[in-house]
Order: C-alpha cells, then sequence, then structure tokens
C-alpha cells in the first residue's frame, strides 16, 4: 500500500508538533509493511536538514503561494508559519500523476481541496486529519492567527470555491480529529461523516532508553538542579510567558529549580519578549534556552528524563505530544486545562491540571512533583504505563492503516458496481 501526505508547511527549523506526529504516524506504518511519501510547500532556502528524509521517507516539495495582496513581508511569513490558507497548482499534478492508495492530507483549507481533487481524479480515499484545531479552536487562538491578514486582500477566494476547500470535511471519506472534543463537535457538524478519534502516538522504547547523560554534556548547567522543563516553539499560545511570570514565587519555595524552554522560536517578537522579561526579573541564571533541538534526539529525550516535572502552560492545545513524550520518559506532567490536555489526563491519577487563572494549582502540583513523594511515583508509574499500552507508534499506526484497508475495499467495491 502506498499512501501520500500532505503537510501545509515543512520546515525543519521550525519544528513542531504536526511533523512530529505526522513522522511517528509513517513510522508505524512503515513497520506494517505501508510505504509514504510527504507531499509540502518548497523552502526559499535548504534548511540543512531533513528528518523525514532522513528516516527514508520520499519528500515531494511543491511550489505554493499565498493568494493576499497588501501585507508585509513579515505578515507573509508569520501567515506560512501559523496557518496562512496557501495554494498550489503544481500539487494536484504531483498527486494526481502518482500513484497513491490513499491520500492523506493533515492540512486543511485550498491544499486540502487540492488533495480532494486529486483523490477524485485517482478515485482513491481522502483522509483528513485535524491537528490544530477546525471547531475546537479559542477565539483568541482564531483572531491570532488571522491577525496578519490585517490591511491585506484575499484574492484567493475564487480558488477556494473552484477546488472547494470548504467542502473538504463533508467529502472525505474519514475525518481523523486527535481529542475528543473536536471528535464531538465533527461529528455534531458532519452527521453524515465517519469521524474517528485517532490519538497521536510515542515510540514508548526509544524514551525509556537513559539518555540523560547527553543531556548533561549538552547542558551543564543542569546538573543538580530541579529541571522544570516545558518543551514547546517559542509562541504565544504556547504561554512561556505565563512560566516566567510563576517563577519567582517558585524559586522562594524551590531555590534549585531551572526552567528550561526547549524549541524553536515562531513568532515575530515573542522569543526576544521573553529574554527580555527574564532580564527585567533578575532571572538569567534561573532559565535556560536551548533553541530548537532533535525530535526524539537523545539531547532532548535526556532533558526529559532528568526534568523533575514537564510543564505545558498553553493557552490552546488540541492534542499535547508534549504529554505523552513527558509519560515515555518516566517524567510527570503538569498541564494547563486545555481540550488536549483534559482528554489524556486525569488529575492527580497520571498528571495534574491546573487553570491559567489559578496559580496556586499549579504551585501546589510543582510542590508534589520537587518532592517525589509516594504519590508522585504513582502517578510516573501509571502515565508510563498508559502510554506503553495505548499510544505506542506501532499500535496507533495499526488502527490508521486498518482505517486505509477498508477504505480501500469500499472504493474497490464501488467501482465494480458502477
Amino acid at each position: 500500500m502506498r499512501t501520500a501526505h500532505i503537510l501545509r508547511k515543512y520546515d525543519p527549523l521550525e519544528w513542531g508538533g504536526t511533523e512530529t506526529a505526522v513522522l511517528r504516524l509513517l513510522d508505524g506504518l512503515r513497520a506494517l509493511g505501508v510505504e509514504s511519501a510527504v507531499h509540502c510547500p518548497r523552502l526559499k532556502a535548504a534548511a540543512g536538514c531533513d528528518p523525514f528524509a532522513e528516516s527514508g521517507f520520499e519528500v515531494r516539495r511543491f511550489k505554493s503561494f499565498l493568494p493576499v495582496l497588501g501585507i508585509s513581508r513579515e505578515q507573509r511569513e508569520q501567515l506560512v508559519r501559523w496557518g496562512g490558507n496557501v495554494m498550489s497548482f503544481e500539487l494536484f499534478w504531483q498527486l494526481a500523476g502518482g500513484a497513491p492508495d490513499v491520500i492523506h492530507t493533515h492540512a486543511l483549507n485550498r491544499l486540502a481541496g487540492v488533495g480532494l481533487m486529486a483523490a477524485r481524479r485517482r478515485n482513491v480515499p481522502l483522509v483528513v486529519t485535524i491537528h490544530g484545531g477546525a471547531l475546537d479552536l479559542p477565539a483568541h487562538v482564531e483572531a491570532q492567527l488571522t491577525a496578519p491578514l490585517r490591511g491585506g486582500i484575499e484574492w484567493g477566494k475564487a480558488l477556494g470555491l473552484f477546488v472547494q476547500s470548504r467542502r473538504v470535511l463533508e467529502k472525505a471519506d474519514a475525518i481523523l480529529a486527535c481529542n475528543p472534543r473536536e471528535t464531538e463537535l465533527l461529528r455534531q457538524r458532519y452527521p453524515g461523516q465517519r469521524v474517528i478519534l485517532q490519538q497521536h502516538s510515542v515510540p514508548s522504547a526509544k524514551y525509556a532508553l537513559d539518555q540523560r547523560a547527553a543531556a548533561e554534556r549538552a547542558f551543564p548547567v543542569i546538573r543538580d538542579r530541579d529541571v522544570l522543563l516545558c518543551v514547546a516553539r517559542l509562541d504565544p499560545v504556547k504561554n512561556q510567558m505565563w512560566l516566567v511570570g510563576q517563577l519567582p514565587t517558585v524559586l522562594r519555595r524551590h531555590p534549585k529549580a531551572l526552567l528550561v524552554l526547549a524549541g524553536p522560536a515562531t513568532s515575530d517578537g515573542y522569543g526576544e519578549q521573553l529574554h527580555r522579561e527574564v532580564e527585567r526579573l533578575g532571572l538569567q541564571d534561573k532559565v535556560l534556552f536551548t533553541g530548537a533541538l532533535a525530535q526524539g534526539g537523545d539531547e532532548l529525550v535526556g532533558l526529559m528524563q532528568h526534568a523533575t516535572a514537564m510543564l505545558l502552560p498553553s493557552t490552546s492545545e488540541t492534542f499535547g505530544l508534549a504529554i505523552l513524550e513527558a509519560w515515555a520518559a518516566g517524567t510527570p506532567m503538569i498541564s494547563s486545562r486545555t481540550s488536549g490536555a483534559c482528554s489524556l489526563i486525569t488529575d492527580r491519577e497520571n498528571g495534574w491540571l491546573f487553570d491559567l487563572e489559578s496559580p496556586r494549582a499549579f504551585q501546589a502540583a510543582l510542590d508534589e512533583s520537587v518532592a517525589a513523594n509516594d504519590h508522585t511515583r504513582r502517578i510516573r508509574a501509571n502515565a508510563k504505563t498508559l502510554v506503553k499500552h495505548t499510544y505506542d507508534t506501532v499500535t496507533a499506526a495499526a488502527r490508521v492503516k486498518a482505517l486505509y484497508e477498508e477504505l480501500c475495499d469500499i472504493r474497490k467495491k464501488r467501482r465494480k458496481s458502477a
């Protein structure tokens, strides 16, 4: 079986949760005998690395464009990073001229519409995965995604009509959502569609290998410290500023604490704002910015294993791969109450949940984690067992492969009866 996977963007220097989820899916599918190719927009300059290609997957880049006039280069770049509705004619010919048995889009809007056209041209199933939220998206996040459009003229609406981008979800053969709330909202909006809860995965065995020495070699400052680790791109939605604001209180209770922010800066100015706030508070020796780290690399896995706790203070999180990674590394997770986190964490059983408006709950969870008492050890054990048996990469991929096979069989029967 051959599958084609569409990404809205793929810049290895701005690697994020979607790329991680797709790579793990492809790894799991390959273990089950499924071939996969990745279709993504061209980059202006070579990235110098390519995790998909280095993992042995074909990467086919296509020409794309953002049909918006009257915005600055910075606005355009920000749209591409966050959620810009790009378009490509070349993608259609890549997909229609190839021989995929299934087209699987991890993008919505116009690129998904192009995928739909190609799937109908080839008479193969189209599967859509919702990664960043379609209906389960807070208003403030949606406003942030569209903010770079202000002052611009979007001339691509006719292109959207042509590729039926607004009808992709009602015409797809299956829709995969990664949290229960999104799944339920989609089922209500599209009652005739096949909507499946398909949560993401983690290679649990890889995260169980002890890599703490690699992390200490790369970041000697973590030795003998209570590492509080946040793994996420530096972005307002990921809300690292909230953690920096909490740090003075944390340090009064836990003077050995070190906040480690691991991830690339993908939002214009936010990384600089974080650095300035750290300096303003005099916390330069209490916060470590690692920059981008190789996903699943020894240094990052070692940081997770070394951490006293993993922190996820996001204002919106459709899933939260960092939660699974923390669990697989044997590290307790403390997360804000987003829909993704609430679908994974049972408070005080396999992690802690808190409201951003209630810092006391965050501080109390942190106290328990640092104390490393019997309750914390039970939380670690519960989480590690759950991720191994439910969220392992091959286990999750097997469910997707079974769906592909079923959809292909349905298509074959339709062709025979036509």
